[in-house]
């Protein structure tokens, strides 16, 4: 069972983003995994480094995410019947402290959780049939990783006009693999600053220019 790191209820955005510092969270996990879109292996190292760019929430995408996200589960409860509550919390893996959740939402009664989405019309195959976009698999199965949980369930609301929501059963084999090499990155490269490689992904290059506009 998870432990409570730190209460956000009366946290400031710059709080909350320093108290993430502290260990590696769900979206995290994915990109020292090597499949996140959006971010890299070295920005999560300059992120807990406290080395990053400044982190904006000024991009639309990220600003409609956070306000939609109410909506999302709120729709979810209706479709499903499951109630929901909001964990004002950032939990801590009771073994692997380096381990943090920042979780959407906890389902009541059960050994679960909903993480909330919005997408694109133009990622909306990413999510056909049984799909779950890679990042967002590894996230939840990081999440079940430290709250020690059975299942997550995943929402997502595409284009604006069609929602869908999937579960998703916790996998002790991605969740193993996960502890090891968030446990290698955590050790060998955030404790002893030494930055991993430059992955010649998207999100490497992108980095590359916010850091070095010249």
């Amino acid at each position: 069972m998870a432990v409570v790191f730190a209460n956000t209820n009366e946290m400031s955005h710059e709080e909350w983003l320093s108290a993430r510092r502290n260990g590696i969270g769900g979206s995290d996990a994915s990109a020292i995994a090597g499949l996140n879109k959006w971010k890299s292996p070295i920005a999560v190292y300059l992120e807990k480094t406290g080395q990053a760019p400044e982190e904006s929430m000024n991009s639309e995408a990220a600003y409609w995410g956070t306000m939609l996200e109410d909506v999302v589960a709120q729709e979810f409860s209706k479709r499903t019947g499951l109630k929901v509550r909001r964990k004002n919390a950032i939990l801590q893996h009771p073994e692997h402290s380096f381990m943090l959740a920042n979780v959407d939402r906890l389902i009541v009664g059960e050994k679960a959780g909903l993480e909330c989405k919005t997408a694109s019309e133009h990622l909306k195959n990413e999510w056909k049939d049984d799909e779950v976009p890679a990042q967002y698999l590894i996230q939840c199965q990081h999440y079940m990783a430290v709250t020690g949980y059975d299942a997550w369930w995943i929402a997502v609301l595409i284009g604006g006009n069609k929602f869908l929501y999937k579960k998703i059963e916790r996998d002790e084999e991605i969740i193993q693999y996960l502890i090891e090499i968030e446990s290698n990155f955590w050790n060998n490269h955030v404790l002893k600053k030494n930055p991993p490689m430059f992955d010649g992904s998207d999100a490497s290059s992108d980095l590359l220019k916010a850091l070095y506009p010249t």
